[in-house]
């Protein structure tokens, strides 16, 4: 599944699991940490950050950093997962089975 592509000189990142883009300038918390679950629980693409292709100056700073971070975060995204699902075992043991 694509979470970040560039389209007609503009960097977009998916809505959740959604078919709905938004423009990448529009990003905020929530949908950082949404596109952060898509990372983690999907196999993901992105397309490369490209300066010649994004014509927008924030587009260019914005889709960069998270493309970075994301991928820095791709070659340890099963440890990261495991990790996360090992600090919080407790507590999801403890509400699924209430």
């Amino acid at each position: 599944m694509k979470i970040l592509k560039i389209e007609s000189g503009r960097g977009y990142f998916r809505i959740e699991s959604s078919a709905e883009w938004r423009e990448i300038d529009q990003i905020d918390k929530d949908g950082l940490l949404a596109l952060l679950d898509l990372f983690l629980d999907a196999d993901t693409e992105m397309d490369a950050p490209d300066e010649t292709i994004l014509h927008n100056e924030v587009d260019k700073i914005i889709y960069t950093h998270v493309f970075q971070k994301l991928s820095s975060l791709s070659d340890s995204k099963s440890t990261f997962k495991d990790d996360s699902e090992r600090l919080y075992f407790d507590e999801i043991t403890k509400y699924a089975t209430g």
